[in-house]
């Protein structure tokens, strides 16, 4: 019988990320959802992680959180035009987004970008990188 998935409590998470992280998966998700208006969803990690936690809307992930032990991951999946808009304009981006694009690898629904964040250096670089997929919905 398989065991069904619990998402964790805020306390289980804080304890797996750390207290440094803790408030930056916090913020970034209080950044995201300020100019979102989005279902989210707890998943398992799968193999590398050990939580996912997705924002959706109408059947199209924007992007999805990553957390393990003192570790935290950001992914958004550019399409081919989203890959086109991002390469029109990224000299607008930190040294280390470009890179991380230009070495991930694309599959067919798109170029996989994760990032695993430490501090809040790059933010305003993941939210450019949501506009590029979606407008804010929220004022």
């Amino acid at each position: 019988m398989t065991k069904l998935f619990q998402p964790p409590s805020d306390g289980q998470l804080a304890q797996l990320l750390g207290e440094s992280l803790i408030q930056i998966w916090t913020r970034l998700c209080q950044r995201i959802e300020n100019k979102y208006d989005m279902e989210r969803a707890w998943n398992s990690g799968g193999k590398a992680w050990v939580y996912e936690y997705k924002y959706r809307r109408g059947g199209k992930t924007l992007c999805a959180l990553y957390a393990k032990g003192n570790r935290i991951g950001f992914m958004v999946i550019l399409g081919k035009q989203e890959r086109e808009a991002f390469e029109a304009i990224q000299g607008e981006f930190k040294p280390e987004v470009q890179e991380i694009y230009w070495s991930a690898t694309t599959f067919h629904d798109g170029k996989w970008l994760m990032f695993e964040l430490e501090d809040d250096t790059l933010f305003d670089d993941m939210e450019r990188l949501l506009m590029l997929k979606r407008k804010p919905n929220k004022k």
